[in-house]
């Protein structure tokens, strides 16, 4: 069966509407769709706003242990979070789970077999986080994520079910439903432009 996503991509004169037809059981065509959006979008601009908003909401302002994520390409940049007075971490991933690494600007990383940057340092105890912000490629109405297909942080997230989660998401990379099996996790909170 044949569905139909929208996506209503800004340009500099006008607004392109993209229909782009797949089975949406196929989480690997609607990675691509994503990826490809993405890149015709202003991250920087749109980060700043994102941050923005997250610094305003009451669950990043209540929270003092928060676990980011380094983006890899053009993905959300959060980092700039790290200058407010809150203790950051970082996650490592070891074997297949998550870790997770506390994290200040200055700290050394280094590029995962992932190529994503992690710190070099032992992870500790995820119970000490009060919030997760987790990436995305895509988020849904219904609170679901779509990832980059390793189900580490649905994995991560199902072990530690008592914190809460925020994913800030593009406009664009916001849909109205997406495929999901029993193993993915909600996000309780979704911030978007």
């Amino acid at each position: 069966m044949q569905n139909r996503l929208l996506f209503i991509l800004p340009n500099y004169h006008f607004t392109k509407i993209y229909y782009i037809f797949m089975n949406m059981n196929n989480k690997k065509n609607l990675r691509f769709a994503a990826k490809n959006i993405r890149k015709t979008l202003d991250i920087k601009t749109i980060s700043t706003n994102l941050r923005a908003k997250i610094q305003a909401h009451k669950i990043y302002q209540t929270s003092k242990n928060i676990m980011l994520y380094y983006p890899k390409g053009d993905e959300i940049n959060l980092l700039e979070l790290i200058k407010d007075n809150k203790n950051f971490y970082l996650p490592r991933v070891c074997a297949d789970k998550i870790g997770v690494c506390p994290y200040k600007q200055e700290d050394e990383i280094i590029k995962s077999e992932f190529g994503i940057m992690e710190p070099i340092c032992d992870c500790i105890d995820a119970n000490i986080l009060d919030l997760i912000i987790v990436p995305a490629l895509l988020v849904d109405k219904n609170h679901y994520r779509l990832g980059y297909g390793g189900g580490f942080y649905d994995k991560f997230l199902s072990e530690n079910k008592n914190i809460k989660t925020l994913c800030a998401i593009p406009k664009e990379l916001y849909v109205q439903e997406l495929p999901h099996q029993n193993f993915d996790m909600k996000i309780d909170y979704i911030i978007t432009t």
